[in-house]
């Protein structure tokens, strides 16, 4: 939940100080700032924490450092996506999908009880599925929605 504050407090920046220089808060600006910034982050990860992100990948999917990196890459791309007003909404449409398609992987780690940042399996478990990951995963995806394709 570390990243939500990213994702909550990047937005409350950018609205304070869309408002301080603008003389009211940019919305969208602001939510898709949010969104970029923790979509950007979470990339970066991929190259910091790639052994334990490999090990959330099922075992029938080849090549899981490839898919580390690649959707590392992705996640780059989809923050300056996000803030790039002409492809915007097609990127929050593609990062919704890619938030329902990465939730496998998120199921698959809890079952195994994959800790990322260690790269063992001394992680939580399905208790971080059901309290933390799946309400975030709503969050995600809600959030992309409203300022990447509803304001949009």
């Amino acid at each position: 939940m570390k990243l939500l504050v990213i994702l909550f407090g990047t937005c409350i920046l950018a609205l304070l100080a869309t408002f301080l220089f603008q003389g009211k808060p940019d919305f969208i600006f602001s939510g898709n700032l949010g969104m970029a910034v923790f979509i950007i982050f979470t990339g970066f990860s991929h190259f910091k924490f790639q052994k334990g992100m490999a090990m959330m990948i099922p075992d029938f999917i080849p090549g899981k450092l490839f898919w580390v990196y690649f959707t590392g890459v992705l996640e780059i791309a989809a923050g300056i996506g996000l803030m790039i007003p002409s492809v915007r909404e097609t990127t929050a449409v593609l990062l919704v999908i890619f938030y329902v398609l990465v939730f496998i992987a998120n199921i698959n780690s809890s079952r195994k009880k994959i800790n990322i940042f260690k790269a063992d399996y001394t992680g939580p478990g399905m208790k971080y599925l059901y309290y933390q990951r799946i309400p975030m995963q709503v969050i995600l995806i809600a959030w992309t929605w409203y300022f990447g394709i509803y304001l949009h």
